[in-house]
């Protein structure tokens, strides 16, 4: 009969085998949410605290992109930390094996147990992001840990190309704007531009390290002695002087960005804006720079810019850096 009476309807119970891959299928999806949620708050966590930059900009992406953004964010945060965290070049290259070994895990679906790799994972595959930029990262990166010391300007622009500006072509793809042949310009330059600063912002820590970031042919022209910076910081003789000249390179990347835009006869187009607010700790780092006379080693540099917030806010609002 199809009609079972009261008593057979309230008696009848599917079997438990027919129960059990909705259970599994729970359990599955309740542990990826939980996954999901962990690993987002772990690649935000990570970029507040060692790129505050970034995270100050996060907010003006559209609010769908913000857990793939921190994921970018948070993968280009664990290689730049890789050389202080290792006490050998050897064991360093073997992390950044890992992260090549995750990218190519990642293009098969088969993400390490990591929570930035997690991130990035589900970032590439609802954002399309290219493996090769990722790759390109981790290859610079890489050359880094034994080769820290730039011969020219040129190559410490190469290494900027490859990793920041890499970095924001990323972004772009996310945001579905990678077409475009002047924003991929603008942000090259922009990239650029942010690796010599950090760079230069960095360079007391560097010194105290051994380790002399602006390029040799700067250090050369302005008769700067290494073990001097070491040993005597800001007040080594030509230090000032190479400052400037790395820091105007810098510069005149930024200004460069800026007139692609100008050419065209218009300000940074909305959807793309949130890219370029990058420029703006930059922009912020190089004036407070030459408000110290170009003396890297100034303890007012590496405090925090509490107008910067207000300035990235005014960038977006303008659509100009």
């Amino acid at each position: 009969m199809l009609i079972r009476s009261a008593h057979q309807r309230l008696a009848w119970r599917p079997p438990l085998a027919a129960l059990q891959p909705a259970k599994q299928w729970q359990r599955k999806n309740h542990s990826q949410t939980a996954n999901s949620l962990e690993s987002n708050a772990y690649c935000r966590d990570l970029v507040r605290k060692h790129d505050y930059d970034s995270f100050l900009t996060s907010y003006f992406y559209p609010r769908r992109t913000h857990d793939a953004y921190f994921a970018l964010r948070a993968f280009n945060v664990e290689l730049a930390l890789v050389r202080e965290a290792v006490s050998q070049p050897m064991i360093g290259k073997m992390r950044m094996q890992f992260w090549r070994d995750a990218v190519k895990s990642i293009q098969q679906d088969k993400p390490p147990h990591h929570p930035v790799a997690l991130a990035l994972y589900r970032a590439s595959k609802e954002f399309k992001l290219p493996a090769y930029h990722l790759n390109r990262i981790i290859d610079a990166r890489d050359q880094d840990l034994v080769a820290p010391t730039h011969p020219t300007v040129d190559s410490v622009a190469t290494y900027g190309e490859s990793t920041s500006s890499t970095m924001l072509y990323l972004i772009l793809s996310m945001l579905d704007l990678s077409s475009s042949d002047t924003l991929a310009h603008a942000a090259s330059h922009i990239g650029v531009a942010s690796s010599f600063a950090t760079l230069l912002r960095a360079l007391p820590f560097h010194a105290s390290q051994r380790r002399m970031v602006i390029p040799v042919d700067l250090t050369s022209k302005n008769g700067v002695r290494e073990e001097e910076v070491y040993r005597a910081g800001g007040n080594a003789e030509g230090i000032s002087d190479a400052v400037f000249d790395f820091a105007t390179v810098a510069n005149d990347h930024l200004l460069t960005a800026r007139q692609l835009f100008k050419e065209n006869g218009e300000k940074v187009p909305a959807e793309a804006m949130p890219v370029f607010l990058s420029a703006v700790p930059v922009a912020s780092f190089l004036e407070h720079l030459e408000k110290v006379n170009f003396d890297a080693f100034d303890p007012l540099l590496q405090k925090r810019d509490w107008k910067l917030p207000w300035r990235i806010w005014r960038a977006n609002s303008s659509r100009s850096f």
